[in-house]
C-alpha cells in the first residue's frame, strides 16, 4: 500500500520566548509548537512515530523517500503558513473581510422546526429571529450561519422549496442590516439563491457532495466555503462511521475533499476546513478528534469547528439537555482556541465571545511577560 505521512504538533506553547525560539507559529495564528509527531501509516497501520523538536524537522522529512519527503515539506510549510483576511466581497457590494490572524465567532441561526438545541425558536416570527442575528452580532459574532436543515441525527430530510421559504428572507434582512453571512446548505439551489440574497459563504456539511451542482456553483460563485468531514454519502450525513483511526482518517479525507474542491476551480484561499465534530464519531472519536485539532493546521487551510451544545457534552455530563451544556460549550472552545482554529461555530455567542477576549488577552500577556536576564 501507499505509505502517508503527518506532521502533528504535539507540545504547543503561549509564546516563542517561552521555548528559547525553539518554537513555530501555528497558521500565523497566537498558538505555538515546540515539538511534533512525525507520523508514518501504511493503510491502516502506523508503521514509525518519531517525536522531534522544531528545528529537526527539516532534516528528519530529507532522511525519507522522494513522495514523503514531497509531502511533509507542503505539511510543515502548511503548517506555519500565515492565512490571508478572509475576503467575503461580493460583486456590486463594498470590501468586507475576517482576520484570520485571532479566532472569530460565527452565530448559529437556525430557521427549522427540529434543530437539537433550538428547533422552532426562530422558525415561525422573523422578528425573534431578526433579534436573535442582531444580538448576536452586537455580542461580537463575526458572521453569522443561517440554516433551514437540521442535520441531526435521524433528523427528516427537508424539501428544497421549504428550505428556501425558511432561509432566503432572514438572509435578506440579514443582508440588508450590513452583516456578513453563511448559508448552511447542502443544495445548490439554495447555496445560489441565499448567494443572491446576500450571503458570503458556503457552508456546506456534506462537502460539496450531496449535490452534484455544488461544485461548480461554488466555483463560479467565488466565495469561500466550509468543507466538513461527514461519513454519511446519502440523506444520513451520520451513517458509515467506521474508521481505522479517526484522526487519520479524517485527515485524509478531508485533504481528499480540498483537492477535489481545487480540482473543480474553487481557489485554495477560500476553502475552510471543518472536521464534523459529532457526525458519525462516537464519544472517543470526538475526542480524540478535539485532542489532535493542531494536526489539521497540516492541511493548510483555515479551521471552523463546531462543539455547541453537542450530543457529547451530555454524555460526559449526566445526560445534560442541549440547553444546559453551556460549560461544556466553553471548555471544548477553548481547547480549540489552544489549537489555533480560526473560526468557533457556537449558539451561545455573548459568553463564546468573552471567553475569546480573554483568551487573548492571556495569549497577548505571554508575549512580553518574559522579563531579560540581567548580567552579573
Amino acid at each position: 500500500m501507499t505509505q502517508s505521512l503527518y506532521i502533528r504538533p504535539i507540545a504547543l506553547a503561549e509564546s516563542p520566548q517561552s521555548e528559547e525560539g525553539e518554537a513555530v507559529r501555528l497558521a500565523g495564528g497566537m498558538v505555538y509548537a515546540s515539538r511534533f509527531a512525525l507520523i508514518i501509516r501504511d493503510g491502516a497501520a502506523i508503521v514509525s512515530r518519531q517525536r522531534l523538536a522544531a528545528p529537526e524537522i527539516e532534516g528528519a522529512l530529507a532522511l525519507l523517500p522522494d513522495a514523503l519527503a514531497t509531502e511533509g515539506q507542503a505539511q510543515w510549510a502548511d503548517l506555519r503558513a500565515t492565512h490571508a483576511p478572509l475576503d467575503l466581497s461580493l460583486k456590486g457590494g463594498g470590501a468586507r473581510t475576517i482576520r484570520l490572524d485571532q479566532p472569530q465567532v460565527m452565530g448559529i441561526l437556525n430557521v427549522t422546526p427540529d434543530s437539537f438545541s433550538d428547533g422552532g425558536k426562530f422558525l415561525d416570527d422573523p422578528e425573534v429571529a431578526h433579534a436573535h442575528a442582531a444580538a448576536m452580532l452586537e455580542a461580537g459574532a463575526a458572521l453569522i450561519d443561517v440554516g433551514g436543515e437540521s442535520t441531526r441525527p435521524g433528523a427528516a430530510a427537508v424539501w428544497e422549496g421549504d428550505e428556501l421559504k425558511r432561509v432566503i428572507p432572514a438572509i435578506e434582512r440579514l443582508a440588508a442590516s450590513g452583516a456578513a453571512i453563511s448559508t448552511d446548505t447542502r443544495r445548490a439551489a439554495v447555496m445560489e439563491a441565499a448567494l443572491s440574497a446576500g450571503a458570503h459563504i458556503i457552508n456546506d456539511v456534506s462537502a460539496l457532495r450531496h449535490d452534484p451542482r455544488s461544485l461548480e456553483l461554488a466555483a463560479r460563485s467565488g466565495v469561500p466555503v466550509v468543507l466538513m468531514h461527514a461519513p454519511g454519502e446519502g440523506e444520513d450525513l451520520h451513517a458509515d462511521g467506521s474508521y481505522g483511526d479517526v484522526v487519520l482518517d479524517v485527515f485524509d479525507w478531508l485533504k481528499a475533499r480540498r483537492d477535489a474542491a481545487i480540482g473543480a476551480g474553487i481557489v485554495r484561499e477560500k476553502i475552510i476546513l471543518d472536521p464534523g465534530i459529532g457526525f458519525g464519531k462516537s464519544v472517543a472519536e470526538n475526542l480524540a478528534l478535539i485532542n489532535a485539532l493542531p494536526l489539521f493546521h497540516a492541511l493548510g487551510q483555515p479551521l471552523l469547528v463546531g462543539v455547541s451544545r453537542k450530543r457529547l457534552i451530555g454524555a460526559l455530563s449526566n445526560e445534560s439537555p442541549a440547553h444546559q451544556r453551556l460549560g461544556g460549550s466553553i471548555a471544548l472552545a477553548v481547547k480549540a482556541l489552544d489549537a489555533g482554529v480560526q473560526m468557533l461555530r457556537v449558539h451561545d455567542v455573548a459568553e463564546t465571545v468573552q471567553a475569546v477576549r480573554v483568551w487573548r488577552g492571556l495569549r497577548d500577556a505571554a508575549l512580553t511577560d518574559f522579563g531579560q536576564l540581567v548580567a552579573g
